[in-house]
């Protein structure tokens, strides 16, 4: 099943090649092998019985997150990273766990851990049916580039409310307003572990909805984005089914819109597996 191939495609994450990060004796992340000797020549990680940890002279939070956004700056300066994000992620153990220390995004991948984000749904409902607003990334993005995306996705940092971060993506990447930004919808979430170019790791994304009325123009604030498409939703499904034309991880979301919105239902094939690998 073509949707069922999609949830694969975002669960490749493999431990086969990968060293535990622990950090106060829990386990925040992973590495691959080939980065550890790396990361241990940044004189802030230390391997122990087969194990990364941090040294143990960085014991308090404050500690942890000023030395590791130092070791986010020099992975810049080495070419491992190739653009510092400014936005502050944990190190968490579990989705509620309380951080251990913050690090920049552009590292999330290489340490392997937990990462979130957002993406929105923005459909209209016409005279023919309904159409969701679909953005193709911009040609100079470091991060697939060029890609077709959801009109607004974006990380969400640790140290801003999700309803804050939605209204800021909103605005910077469809000059949505606040207002218009505060009628979309929590409609659940969906999770994967995907195996990126640095490293593996979990990531969860908040899925919501937005029904726009037919006069909504979207304009890009950011420059992150190169056109606009306002398709039909059948069209939006059969790109998702029959091609790679979407950044990976928007398959899932919009395959878990297709679910809510009954395009896809208990008699086609596969419906069990593919709700149930959206939670990866």
């Amino acid at each position: 099943m073509p949707y069922l191939r999609k949830i694969k495609e975002n669960n490749n994450y493999t431990e086969e090649n990968k060293t535990p990060f622990i950090v106060d004796n829990k386990r925040v992340g992973q590495v691959r092998h080939e980065y550890v000797e790396y990361l241990l020549k940044s004189k802030i990680f230390r391997l122990q019985n087969g194990r990364l940890t941090l040294v143990n002279s960085l014991k308090t939070f404050e500690e942890r997150t000023e030395a590791l956004k130092g070791f986010a700056q020099q992975a810049l300066q080495d070419g491992i990273t190739n653009r510092m994000m400014n936005e502050n992620y944990p190190i968490i153990e579990k989705s509620n766990s309380q951080p251990l220390a913050f690090i920049d995004r552009s590292i999330s991948t290489l340490l392997g851990t937990l990462s979130f984000g957002q993406h929105l749904n923005a459909y209209v409902m016409t005279s023919k049916g309904m159409k969701m607003w679909i953005g193709r990334r911009a040609y100079n993005k470091p991060h697939h580039p060029g890609k077709l995306d959801h009109l607004v996705a974006g990380g969400l940092p640790y140290d801003i409310s999700p309803t804050d971060n939605l209204i800021k993506e909103c605005y910077e990447e469809a000059g949505m307003s606040e207002p218009l930004a505060l009628q979309a919808k929590n409609v659940g979430l969906v999770s994967y572990r995907y195996e990126y170019e640095l490293g593996g790791k979990e990531d969860i994304i908040y899925c919501y909805d937005i029904e726009l009325n037919e006069d909504f123009v979207p304009l890009c604030t950011d420059g992150e984005v190169e056109e606009f498409y306002l398709m039909p939703i059948e069209e939006v499904a059969e790109i998702v089914r029959t091609t790679d034309e979407f950044k990976t991880n928007c398959n899932l979301v919009i395959i878990d819109f297709l679910i809510r919105h009954g395009y896809i239902g208990t008699e086609d094939e596969g419906y069990i597996e593919i709700v149930q690998g959206l939670r990866g």
